[in-house]
C-alpha cells in the first residue's frame, strides 16, 4: 500500500509545549518558501497535540516542501523522513489520533497526509465546504471591484495604495530587516533566510520588534536572499522590507 501524493503534510510529535499560535505562524514561515499555503491546522486537544496539517494550494508546492524539509530541525526535534513501507503502515493502519501515543513513535515525521478530505474532516469539518465560502467570497470581492460605486468608507481604492519603495544602501553582507510584527522571534526568521548559501545568523534588537539584522558570508549571498525575500509576509497585514545594512 502506499500513501498517493496530495495536497495536505502531516507532521507528529511537536514540542507540544509550544503555543497553537506561536506554532501556526512558525510553520507558516518554514513551509510557505516553497509556496502557497492555504491552512495550517494545529489544535491543542488531547488527541489532537503535537501534530499539525499543512495545506498548500499546488500539490508540487507540497511535494518539494516534504523533500526539502526531510530532517529539518523544527523546535529542536528533526523531521525524519522513516522507510516508506514502516510509514504507510503507521499511516494506512492506525488513526492520527494514535500516533500521538503510540509509545513506538519517537521521532518527529513529515509526510504526505493520507488524503486532504480526510485530515480536515478529522480536525475542522467539511473541506468542501471552506473551498465554496472562499470561492463565494472571491466572487463578491470581484464584483465590487467591478462596481461604479463609490468605496466604503474607511477604504481606499487599491490604485491609491502604491506599492512603497525602500532606498537601498551599497551591498553588505549583512541584511537590515524592517516592518517586522510584534511577533517575529529569531527561530522564524532563521527558518526564512538558512535556506540561502553564506547564511550565519540573526541578530534582534532588543526593545525594538519591528527591526532585525541577518549576517551572511559575503555581499553577494546576502543580495540573493534580499532579492528572494523582498516583500515576504510573516503575518497577512506586515511585508518585510529588505536593505543592505549601513557600513
Amino acid at each position: 500500500m502506499d500513501i498517493r501524493p496530495n495536497h495536505t503534510i502531516y507532521i507528529n510529535n511537536i514540542n507540544d509545549k509550544i503555543k497553537k499560535e506561536e506554532l501556526k505562524r512558525s510553520l507558516y514561515a518554514l513551509f510557505s518558501q516553497f509556496g502557497q499555503v492555504i491552512d495550517i491546522v494545529a489544535m491543542k486537544t488531547m488527541k489532537m497535540r503535537g501534530q499539525a496539517f499543512v495545506i498548500f494550494k499546488e500539490l508540487a508546492a507540497a511535494t518539494n516542501a516534504l523533500r526539502q524539509l526531510q530532517g529539518f530541525p523544527f523546535y529542536n526535534k528533526p523531521m525524519v523522513g522513516w522507510n516508506a513501507t514502516f510509514v504507510v503502515v503507521i499511516a494506512d493502519f492506525l488513526p492520527l489520533s494514535s500516533c500521538a501515543f503510540n509509545p513506538f513513535v519517537f521521532f518527529q515525521r513529515i509526510q504526505y497526509a493520507k488524503t486532504d478530505s480526510e485530515v480536515i474532516a478529522k480536525v475542522k469539518g467539511s473541506y468542501g465546504d471552506k473551498e465554496k465560502k472562499k470561492k463565494e467570497k472571491k466572487k463578491a470581492q470581484e464584483l465590487a471591484a467591478n462596481a461604479t460605486k463609490k468605496p466604503a468608507a474607511g477604504l481606499a481604492p487599491p490604485a491609491l495604495t502604491p506599492a512603497v519603495q525602500v532606498p537601498d544602501n551599497p551591498p553588505n553582507y549583512i541584511l537590515f530587516l524592517n516592518n517586522l510584527p510584534e511577533e517575529t522571534n529569531e527561530m522564524m526568521l532563521s527558518m526564512l533566510f538558512n535556506q540561502f548559501p553564506g547564511f550565519k545568523e540573526v541578530r534582534l534588537v532588543p526593545g525594538k520588534h519591528d527591526i532585525a539584522f541577518v549576517e551572511f558570508e559575503s555581499d553577494t549571498q546576502a543580495g540573493v536572499a534580499k532579492d528572494a525575500l523582498q516583500g515576504f509576509r510573516i503575518t497577512a497585514t506586515c511585508a518585510m522590507k529588505i536593505t543592505y545594512a549601513k557600513k
